[in-house]
């Protein structure tokens, strides 16, 4: 009887010993298969696709490589001020109606001395925050703080005009700003402020940390991959002597290095990395303290997160097209260029993977048949540079960050990767206009002042953002791959499914959580509390 079984197990009809004779075999289609102009039209674009993501795959290990290697090499600042000098406080606002009371706040109760502080209300909003902004300042300016309120009844410019605006009129030497969704600790000034001794310091960035991030598997895949921006990006670009771009907030300016640079202007998106990469071009030095910290709301609401993407993509992509020529007809070092390049192109990678979605299918059959030394010393390296750079990048961000969990975002990390798959379309789509100079206004991040569990955001003004076409385009990618997964599975191809699985999981999330997200929150806690899993509340990081 055990030898019968132990035949089964080895026979050829067996379809697991077929799967690998037929994988596993030098040519398993010699004399069969053959080179055609149709395969071809697959496999070129398959390979220069997939060659381009394993280049900024590598540039993921090699970020973190250089992290790694001068993170030691951050430089403390020499001295304090004798004299503190004057500081502006900039919170620029755009219909925050949930979080500008706690803005105030935490503006207000900054430490240092009331004499050499100025905040700025910058407010553009249309709604009732104007009426909620004007009362508070107005109560604290009874309260003896240097607070003043400045409305605009246009946006020209958005948040850079509203900022420059401001600044005309601020009579700090340094400026610190603060997006309306953070709360800046009371020694966040005193933290910045020394570095500045330096008088080629032109800007103090400090590192985000999360209000909410435990409110939502959404929420923490969002602080991890922040985190890996913040940690990785920053610290490498920083530490080793390149450039990198303040943040827009949780940040400080020398008001010099802004007009030195030419302030603000309006013609990207992202007009921070814009001033940032100007400033550098100037001689100016940037800080990265990630020991100065600020706490901030991520966005809870798909559309939003979506939203905020495309958003900084898009603008990235305006500020390669803006500056990369500029940047290559500089005296400034290789490196320097070679890293502002891949850093403001970066977001090409998200209409590239959009396509080698497409054309994943055709090109696994061909590329199937050809037989496995081709699809080993081809295919296999090309996937591990492209994809598992990622796990790498964030693993060593949350270890650095938290040496004690690091393996507890473990669980997160297919979901990040998915994550990154599913926000392939919508921030594709912007970075295609960023390309051709398709113009689109400066669309905020609502924020709705939740940070526990149990707080609901669905029926809050803002909620249920204009969805658009795109999540239907997302369902259908995620049809075709559930069919590309049926396909691999029925040609016994299955070492294929698991990464097929992050593509259908990742585009199957986006779609359905794009239109269904506030109903299926409605529906989740409108069940018995027996029957939901206990809500476990963590410490905000």
């Amino acid at each position: 009887m055990d030898y019968l079984i132990f035949a089964s197990l080895i026979a050829t009809t067996n379809p697991v010993v077929r799967y690998f004779v037929k994988v596993f075999r030098k040519d398993p289609f010699q004399g069969i298969y053959h080179a055609n102009a149709f395969d071809l039209s697959f496999v070129i674009p398959y390979f220069i696709i997939l060659g381009i993501l394993s280049i900024y795959g590598i540039h993921r290990y090699w970020l973190t490589y250089i992290y790694l290697k001068h993170r030691d090499k951050a430089r403390p600042p020499a001295k304090e001020f004798e004299q503190l000098p004057r500081v502006t406080v900039q919170l620029p606002i755009y219909n925050e109606r949930y979080v500008v009371e706690r803005l105030l706040e935490a503006a207000t109760a900054i430490d240092y001395p009331r004499d050499l502080l100025e905040i700025q209300v910058l407010d553009d909003s249309t709604d009732e925050t104007r009426i909620v902004c004007s009362r508070l300042v107005s109560e604290y300016a009874h309260q003896g703080y240097s607070i003043t309120y400045h409305h605009r009844d246009n946006r020209e410019g958005f948040k850079a005009g509203a900022l420059a605006e401001g600044l005309q009129e601020a009579t700090g030497e340094f400026i610190a700003i603060f997006d309306a969704d953070f709360v800046p600790p009371p020694a966040i000034v005193r933290q910045m402020l020394p570095y500045f001794t330096d008088p080629q310091v032109g800007v103090v960035q400090g590192r985000w940390t999360w209000l909410n991030r435990h409110y939502s598997n959404l929420t923490e895949v969002e602080a991890i991959m922040l985190d890996g921006h913040f940690v990785i990006e920053h610290g490498a670009r920083n530490f080793s002597g390149r450039f990198f771009n303040f943040n827009g907030t949780a940040g400080m300016w020398r008001r010099a290095a802004i007009e030195d640079a030419g302030g603000w202007e309006h013609d990207t998106l992202t007009e921070d990395t814009d001033l940032s990469y100007r400033a550098q071009m100037k001689g100016w030095r940037f800080v990265y303290d990630p020991k100065i910290v600020c706490p901030s709301e991520l966005p809870v609401e798909i559309a939003s997160f979506k939203t905020q993407q495309a958003r900084w993509a898009k603008g990235l992509t305006q500020v390669a097209k803006k500056l990369l020529p500029v940047i290559w007809r500089s005296s400034q070092p290789l490196k320097i260029k070679i890293e502002a390049t891949l850093h403001l192109t970066a977001s090409l990678s998200y209409p590239l993977m959009v396509l080698f979605a497409v054309i994943l299918l055709p090109a696994m059959i061909v590329r199937f048949y050809q037989g496995w030394f081709q699809m080993i010393y081809l295919d296999l390296p090309l996937f591990l540079a492209s994809t598992c750079s990622v796990s790498t990048f964030y693993l060593v961000a949350q270890r650095e960050l938290y040496p004690r969990r690091r393996w507890r975002c473990l669980k997160y990390l297919p979901f990040v990767m998915a994550t990154g798959i599913g926000l392939a379309v919508a921030t594709a789509k912007a970075v295609l206009e960023g390309l051709f100079g398709v113009e689109s206004p400066f669309v905020r991040t609502p924020k709705y002042r939740v940070e526990g569990r149990a707080e609901g955001w669905e029926q809050k003004k803002y909620a249920g953002q204009r969805i658009g076409w795109i999540p239907f385009i997302e369902l259908g990618l995620a049809g075709y791959f559930l069919f590309t997964i049926v396909y691999s599975v029925i040609i016994e191809n299955y070492l294929t499914s698991p990464f097929l699985m992050l593509f259908l999981t990742g585009y199957s999330y986006m779609g359905i959580m794009s239109l269904f997200q506030a109903r299926l929150r409605r529906l989740w806690f409108a069940l018995p509390a027996l029957l939901r899993p206990r809500a476990v509340e963590h410490a905000t990081s």
